[in-house]
């Protein structure tokens, strides 16, 4: 802006030493065309339009002249249209941005992840959902939750919630581990043990490790070498281990999965079909 008003004036004065130079008879013959061609301007329509620059260069030069020079003069613009362009730069630089009324718009992403946990977890109403947005960073009040669902036309709890035992089964066999150990016989019928975990939500089947002799020590190293296969996400998983009341299977065995967070659910003695899947 700076750059443009100088080069404005160092053009402006360029002209002023040029008028110099000319003759008196051409100067008096160049004004009336001058003025001639302002009030053919002044007829047209719309009006010209001036930019930034060209109101701080004619600000600046008819301050320069006196109140009786500028009433004689032939102008585009009057003064008071001066003064206007001055109010509304001072008004420009101290106005604040406008905001509308009401409350700032949800994030895209809270709304996404507020969809996504009622529609994941169907039991959960809006007050559990507030929970979890709590427990992962997220700043919001029950009410907004309850309306982003109500928004998306999304039933209470209750009424979306499939309450029957074959869907409870399927939301909570992604983590139910169980644990069990079967027998193989050789050819040269010795006998081996063998101790297996199955994941319930996928039924697939982890060898842990074959023995002679089962001992308390073996299986609790082999539950350790099994969460140390598996990564973060799927050791976070866990959230029951089933197993039955075999000798081997102590309290040092069950803190393997304690440690990860997982619960531990002994089975009832002669019950087998407690433990159904791993049994089968």
């Amino acid at each position: 802006m700076t750059f443009h008003l100088v080069y404005r004036f160092g053009r402006l004065l360029l002209g002023w030493l040029r008028l110099l130079a000319r003759s008196s008879a051409a100067k008096d013959a160049e004004i009336p065309v001058l003025r001639h061609q302002l009030t053919v301007l002044q007829r047209t329509s719309p009006k010209p339009a001036f930019t930034p620059g060209d109101h701080a260069l004619l600000a600046a030069l008819l301050r320069l002249l006196s109140k009786r020079h500028r009433s004689a003069l032939k102008l585009l613009v009057t003064p008071r249209t001066v003064l206007r362009w001055h109010a509304r730069l001072v008004a420009k630089k101290w106005t604040y941005p406008h905001q509308g009324p009401g409350r700032p718009a949800k994030p895209e992403a809270l709304r996404a992840l507020v969809l996504r946990l009622a529609r994941e977890n169907n039991g959960w109403g809006y007050h559990r959902i507030h929970g979890e947005l709590i427990n992962l960073g997220w700043k919001v009040a029950a009410s907004t939750v309850w309306e982003i669902l109500q928004r998306t036309d999304i039933d209470p709890a209750p009424q979306r919630a499939d309450r029957s035992w074959a869907k409870f089964l399927t939301s909570q066999a992604q983590g139910i581990l169980a644990v069990d150990v079967f027998h193989v016989d050789s050819v040269f019928l010795r006998r081996f043990f063998v101790l297996f975990f199955v994941q319930h939500g996928s039924r697939r089947v982890r060898i842990a490790g074959v023995t002679r002799n089962v001992t308390a020590q073996w299986a609790t190293q082999q539950a350790r070498n099994l969460l140390m296969s598996l990564d973060d996400t799927r050791t976070a998983g866990i959230r029951y281990l089933i197993r039955d009341n075999a000798g081997y299977f102590t309290e040092g065995f069950d803190a393997v999965f304690t440690a990860v967070g997982a619960r531990v659910v002994p089975i009832l003695p002669g019950v087998p079909r407690m433990n159904a899947i791993a049994e089968r």
